[in-house]
């Protein structure tokens, strides 16, 4: 055979062993996952039956929990719900663009994993709470804003018979189970998806269980024989009536809170089947959360210290569960610190997309996904940041007040309203009252906690949290060296936050 026809040969060798390796490549990256990220409104670590609850009825998420990778040491970035939300959308803090506390907005130049996702090919929807500014169409911090390609959702937190906003229109009733419509709406997205042949990114913020409560009766039913003892305790909350505050026995309460927690419960039954039936389930990454701890009304069996609002465990640890079958094949436990800033990172990776030059607060969690992490790799820090002192001075807005208005009806009234406007402010300086506010830094077992509001007295703590999850027994006499490091790093890691909030990362 003459050496032309062998190199002809042997070329088309080449090009065919080039091909396959780009179809391969190309394989490849068609089986990055689809990702859902759901998550309830004040619904606090204890509350599902695997975490052991001695009441609730959660068989949903504790199936997810068995066959998955259950997070048992999984953190809200903040102890309310808006900063926590932001906290997902970018994998930063929140005090670092602004969104300090509950209705309070994110701003518009923060790059969210919408926006990220999208750049690699995902259709991306949002379905329910948003709370991070108005869902109307002229808000510059809208889902659509924010990167999503369509969305149906509400300002704030809502009830059975829901107001949604779909894609920024005038708010439409709902009429139904909230949590089963918000489900729908993301499975009426998910098979637009697969119709186009999408990878999509669906973000599921469900309105339950925040207060004030309700529920369907076969919920209800379930718990009508809750112990006598939480009658003797009188709680306050919302009444559904008027919208006005009220008080109530405990027992009535906790058995609609109850309610609401299965109904989201079986909504994400709901899901999994639908993800069942369509043949998405194997490679589509489902991950659940709560925002923050157990409010007070519904503080019953929390096994830590605090509530919502709270740096400590109580109002930031969450329950956290990731089920994905084609990625994590054998159901596994995780004790690693994880955060909700973690989830944009871990998207990201994931999918193969590169993250944007700015400071992150998460860390990507597919190592731990793979079964290859053993310990976080840096500590996780916690900041209820002191507004009042951020308004006193009449700061600049951010945003234009009448884009920061809502218009999605809620049952709880504010003031006049019974919607919610939202606040952001430009902060060019940073001084030292700035840094005040309680704050936390965890490490893989110690946890440091500080609080210095005006006119209350500093005071520090430090907690072995894997012996004592209660926090009880403060450390700080007796491992002054541990303290003064993480109170070192906090500081620091405060510095970093408020540069960032000055508008740096933007220039």
């Amino acid at each position: 055979m003459n050496r032309s026809i062998i190199s002809f040969r042997l070329g088309l060798g080449a090009i065919a062993v080039i091909g396959c390796l780009a179809m391969s490549l190309s394989v490849h990256a068609d089986q990055s996952p689809n990702f859902i990220l759901c998550m309830g409104d004040d619904h606090g670590w204890d509350e599902t039956a695997y975490n052991g609850h001695p009441h609730l009825k959660t068989p949903v998420l504790d199936e997810m929990a068995a066959a998955g990778l259950r997070l048992d040491r999984f953190y809200s970035a903040s102890p309310v719900c808006s900063p926590t939300r932001g906290s997902v959308m970018t994998g930063r803090n929140p005090n670092r663009y602004g969104t300090f506390s509950a209705g309070w907005s994110i701003r518009p130049e923060e790059v969210t994993v919408a926006q990220l996702l999208s750049k690699a090919g995902y259709l991306c929807g949002h379905f329910g709470k948003w709370h991070l500014g108005p869902v109307k169409a002229e808000s510059p911090t809208n889902p659509g804003a924010m990167g999503f390609d369509q969305w149906v959702s509400h300002d704030n937190f809502f009830e059975m018979n829901p107001f949604l906003s779909r894609n920024g229109g005038p708010p439409q009733r709902f009429e139904g189970e909230s949590s089963e419509i918000v489900v729908d709406e993301t499975i009426r997205f998910i098979r637009e998806a697969k119709e186009k042949r999408r990878r999509f990114l669906a973000v599921v913020w469900f309105g339950s269980p925040h207060e004030p409560y309700s529920g369907l009766e076969k919920d209800l039913a379930l718990y009508d024989d809750l112990p006598q003892k939480y009658q003797e305790r009188v709680v306050r909350l919302t009444s559904m009536e008027t919208g006005l505050p009220t008080q109530r026995p405990q027992r009535e309460v906790l058995r609609e809170r109850y309610a609401e927690i299965t109904a989201m419960d079986r909504a994400m039954g709901k899901l999994r089947t639908f993800l069942d039936e369509s043949g998405l389930r194997p490679n589509t990454l489902v991950w659940y959360c709560g925002d923050n701890g157990t409010p007070p009304e519904g503080a019953a069996t929390v096994p830590f210290r605090g509530v919502k609002g709270a740096v400590y465990e109580g109002g930031v640890r969450v329950p956290g569960v990731i089920e994905w079958p084609a990625g994590i094949p054998q159901p596994r436990v995780s004790d690693v610190n994880s955060v909700t800033s973690d989830i944009l990172p871990t998207l990201c990776d994931l999918a193969g997309q590169p993250l944007l030059d700015r400071p992150l607060d998460g860390i990507s969690l597919k190592p731990l996904i793979e079964g290859k992490m053993t310990e976080r790799p840096r500590p996780t820090c916690f900041w209820n940041y002191d507004t009042r002192h951020e308004t006193k001075n009449k700061p600049e807005p951010y945003i234009d007040p009448k884009l920061q208005e809502g218009t999605t009806p809620l049952a709880k009234k504010a003031g006049n309203l019974f919607t919610r406007n939202f606040n952001n402010f430009r902060h060019p300086q940073i001084t030292a009252d700035d840094f005040t506010g309680p704050r936390a830094i965890l490490d893989n077992r110690y946890k440091l906690v500080v609080s210095d509001r005006a006119g209350k007295p500093l005071s520090k703590e430090l907690f072995d949290v894997r012996e004592d999850p209660a926090e009880e027994k403060n450390l700080i006499q007796s491992k002054p060296e541990i303290a003064e490091k993480l109170e070192r790093e906090l500081r620091a890691w405060q510095e970093s936050v408020l540069e960032s909030l000055t508008g740096a990362d933007y220039r």
